[in-house]
């Protein structure tokens, strides 16, 4: 077993979790300008972080199934963020507050390694994709992505991915197709 699904196991077998949460399709986790110090498993579904630029929606990241999705500024400072979290479609999420995650994960040295290499992942995934928007064409970020994340493609509809990879939706289906 990999050290996230111990370490959701472990979750589940101390009941941390604070509530479960489902949400329709569109229906927003957050919004901009609030403070969400939550961090949320999905369990089904997807949702997408994004920001607004203007009337331009800029996706930083998805959630999908078995995936802990976050306000991460927020959920770090504990102040309002410019982040929106919506769903993509109809999904089930469990919660779980701060005090209590930071309370697990401190309650052993296991569980402190296995976050430092989660925050270790994110921020390296975070890294790669800065690199790939400013350095890489079209089709190498597709390619990357595609093998950093194969079920990406299959949870979330093109739309979605193609303002994730900075790019219209007509552009990602002429490079899936050749």
């Amino acid at each position: 077993m990999n050290p996230i699904s111990n370490f959701i196991n472990k979750i589940d077998h101390h009941n941390l979790w604070h509530e479960h949460l489902e949400l329709s399709r569109k229906e927003y986790l957050k919004v901009k300008g609030s403070v969400d110090t939550n961090l949320y498993l999905v369990v089904n579904g997807s949702l997408r972080i994004f920001v607004l630029d203007g009337f331009e929606e800029n996706i930083i990241r998805f959630g999908y199934k078995n995936n802990f999705i976050a306000a991460l500024d927020s959920f770090i400072t504990e102040k309002p963020s410019d982040l929106f979290i919506q769903a993509i479609k109809k999904s089930e999420l469990k919660v779980i507050k701060k005090t209590t995650f930071m309370d697990f994960v401190e309650s052993s040295v296991e569980n402190t390694k296995i976050w430092q290499i989660m925050l270790g992942d994110l921020i390296f995934q975070q890294m790669e994709r800065e690199r790939d928007i400013l350095t890489s064409s079209p089709v190498e970020r597709y390619k990357r992505v595609l093998a950093r994340s194969p079920q990406l493609f299959q949870e979330i509809p093109n739309k979605y991915i193609a303002s994730y990879l900075r790019m219209a939706p007509e552009s990602l289906s002429r490079i899936k197709k050749s």
